[in-house]
């Protein structure tokens, strides 16, 4: 009869090994690849819905009685957002809702 043992270890290893995670790289809304114009936070700095320039894609979104908004489509407080600016989405672009906040929120 063989012996059992040089069969535990490989065993063993392929169980450790199952526990491990492989590192995934951590990716934000805010690093999505976009065309759109980006100009930095809304309300802050950090926030993570930005008011937008002007191109091609913003163009037919823009008012002058309006601050164009784009915050990431994943972002957990669009409806927050939308209730605290009064903004109306006017379109989804590229991961981001669009909203049209009027001038004073």
């Amino acid at each position: 009869m063989k012996p059992f043992a040089p069969m535990i270890l490989p065993v063993a290893f392929v169980g450790i090994l199952s526990g491990c995670q492989l590192m995934k790289p951590a990716t934000t809304p805010t690093t999505n690849v976009t065309d759109l114009p980006l100009m930095g936070g809304y309300r802050d700095p950090a926030d993570e819905c930005e008011k937008l320039g002007e191109n091609e894609l913003t163009i037919a979104y823009l008012d002058h009685t309006a601050t164009l908004v784009g915050c990431p489509a994943d972002y957990e407080g669009l409806g927050v957002f939308q209730t605290d600016t009064g903004g109306t989405e006017v379109a989804r672009i590229d991961g981001w809702v669009l909203f049209s906040v009027p001038r004073g929120n």
